[in-house]
């Protein structure tokens, strides 16, 4: 049957048009490079589009209007910035908060703040990069431990950066054997991947399979790229484990991503699970 329309898809990694390129400074202040410092977006040599010349004058207006183009009815936003604030205030139904981990080597201050962004936005997840703090903090590092902990006590999940990264930046920390590690001390954890895992996405599809808290989101990959082990396991064993996520506009249109999807040769049943049923699970949507 293929891609089936009017599922009311669930992105779990979008974002709004921003002026200028100051949000990606935190990557800068670590690469070493010349080219990634002069890169509006540190790891465009990725892809063979970033949208750079969105309108900014109303970004959230801007990214429901392609919400609606392409049937994506609720999307996962972080909570600090005006522009988020903004489109969580006013469009509630289409739009979820998640909180960000900007600074893990703060473990007290990091802490807090997912506390707080519970309380005042209701976050609904947690993001990290663990390769782009800085000093690097790796996914199982100790530092991290409290962030998992206050997580299962809030009962929301993390969604972290696992694989090499596309910025130009040491990768140990993202190494994604580490993931073994947190869910055996962490067995209430919900984790979902980002980034796509590789190299190392079959030990991702093995992993998955031996911790039933562990899911694989796939966010930054146009659907063409898909790794093949992570859409043979959905079509396997997996259908339930594996996330829709876009990366719009940070790299990827929507265009892109909905002009490839239709080809990803996922079965029939794997379809609503992936692009809704799953985040709305893991997400609580709806509760």
């Amino acid at each position: 049957m293929g891609m089936p329309s009017g599922i009311g898809i669930v992105d779990t990694m979008i974002g709004f048009p921003q002026e200028g390129d100051a949000i990606y400074d935190f990557i800068r202040r670590q690469t070493r490079d010349q080219a990634s410092k002069e890169m509006r977006f540190p790891v465009e040599y990725m892809f063979k589009h970033v949208p750079h010349d969105l309108p900014t004058d109303d970004p959230v207006s801007v990214t429901l209007h392609e919400m609606d183009k392409y049937g994506i009815e609720i999307a996962m936003i972080g909570a600090g910035d005006e522009n988020s604030r903004r489109a969580l205030q006013a469009h509630p139904d289409r739009f979820v908060p998640s909180g960000s981990i900007t600074d893990p080597n703060d473990v007290t201050g990091t802490v807090r703040k997912i506390r707080q962004e519970h309380e005042e936005f209701g976050i609904r997840a947690v993001g990290a990069f663990p390769a782009g703090t800085f000093p690097q903090v790796a996914i199982d590092d100790p530092k991290m431990y409290p962030v998992y902990q206050t997580c299962v006590d809030l009962g929301i999940p993390i969604f972290c950066c696992a694989g090499i990264p596309g910025p130009r930046l040491k990768y140990a920390p993202q190494e994604v054997s580490r993931i073994d590690t947190v869910m055996y001390d962490f067995p209430e954890l919900v984790f979902v991947t980002r980034h796509g895992c590789e190299p190392w996405e079959a030990l991702a599809v093995k992993l998955m399979l031996k911790w039933p808290n562990l899911y694989y989101s796939t966010s930054a990959f146009a659907p063409k790229y898909y790794p093949k082990a992570v859409i043979d396991y959905a079509n396997t064993r997996g259908a339930d484990k594996i996330i829709y996520a876009g990366y719009f506009p940070m790299g990827l249109t929507l265009e892109r991503i909905f002009t490839d999807m239709p080809h990803v040769p996922f079965k029939d049943h794997v379809w609503p699970k992936f692009l809704s049923e799953n985040a709305r699970r893991v997400l609580k949507i709806g509760k």
